[in-house]
């Protein structure tokens, strides 16, 4: 188990954007990963009204989730992480509107295609072993010439 000291050095979220808590498993053949994420307080997206975490905010657990699965693959390859970007969410379902405070959600996440750097995955947010969300995103990794060009037109 990597915990959340490790997904740090594999994803390039810092501070309160690192959602992810640990991550439980990952079989880079089968490009899979299970990540876990604790609903507290202090997260980012934290809802003090309804007690806990919109259901929406799965999407990016589960790109979190993608992105550690490109780091621990890059880093086995002997590169370092790369910046990925978010081009699609589609087909996204969720049976619950809030991620209670005190639980945790365990985050799924399998590749079902890619063509050159885009990369299709499948994703599953799960509480208590039970599915409450489940949906479809499309990432692309950039190279470091992208990444360069596109901070210096920002910068």
């Amino acid at each position: 188990m990597i915990e959340k000291e490790e997904p740090a050095n594999i994803i390039p979220h810092r501070g309160k954007m690192l959602l992810l808590s640990r991550i439980k498993g990952y079989d880079l053949e089968e490009r899979t990963l299970s990540a876990e994420c604790d609903i507290t307080e202090n997260c980012l997206f934290y809802d003090p009204v309804n007690g806990g975490v919109p259901s929406w905010v799965a999407f990016e657990f589960i790109a979190q989730a993608i992105s550690a699965l490109s780091g621990i693959w890059t880093r086995k390859m002997g590169e370092k992480p790369k910046i990925g970007f978010i081009l699609s969410i589609s087909s996204m379902k969720s049976l619950i509107s809030f991620f209670k405070a005190g639980s945790t959600v365990e985050i799924k996440v399998k590749e079902s295609g890619r063509m050159d750097l885009v990369y299709n995955f499948d994703g599953e947010a799960h509480i208590n072993g039970k599915k409450v969300l489940e949906g479809k995103i499309t990432v692309m990794d950039e190279t470091d010439e992208q990444v360069k060009s596109i901070i210096e037109e920002q910068g």
